[in-house]
């Protein structure tokens, strides 16, 4: 598995390969569970059910959004990691892949895939919210 990282990168957790149904060539959208749970959020009452499986991690510390191939060559989304899996087997069952990881929204219950667009939105405006509230204390 390769790794892109956008301009501010963070730590991202490992994911591996797991068994079950055939592979799904996906990318993965790393970024810090505030945030992220706040994008999931906003991405359901503005898109409804258009998401796709999100992971997090064991210490609840990130999420990660699977969203289309080819994704990570043009994320610049300031405090995420965008992971460019090239194909390389990260299969979706409703297991999570890695120890320690868990899906917040299981694939198979949801799309397959983030559309980048919307999630770049979501994350933006997450931000601006956790920075309004962190400015109200």
């Amino acid at each position: 598995m390769t790794t892109r990282r956008s301009k501010d990168s963070l730590e991202l957790t490992e994911l591996t390969e797991l068994p079950g149904p055939p592979s799904t060539d996906c990318d993965v959208v790393t970024v810090p569970a505030r945030q992220g749970l706040e994008a999931v959020d906003i991405l359901r009452r503005w898109v409804g059910d258009a998401v796709g499986p999100v992971l997090h991690d064991d210490g609840c510390d990130t999420l990660g959004f699977l969203v289309p191939p080819g994704t990570a060559a043009d994320w610049d989304v300031p405090g995420s990691v965008c992971t460019e899996t090239d194909g390389c087997g990260l299969r979706l069952a409703p297991v999570a892949p890695g120890e320690g990881a868990d899906w917040l929204l299981p694939p198979g219950e949801v799309e397959p895939a983030t559309d980048p667009a919307a999630l770049r939105e979501a994350l933006d405006e997450a931000q601006r919210m956790i920075e309004a509230a962190d400015g109200c204390v």
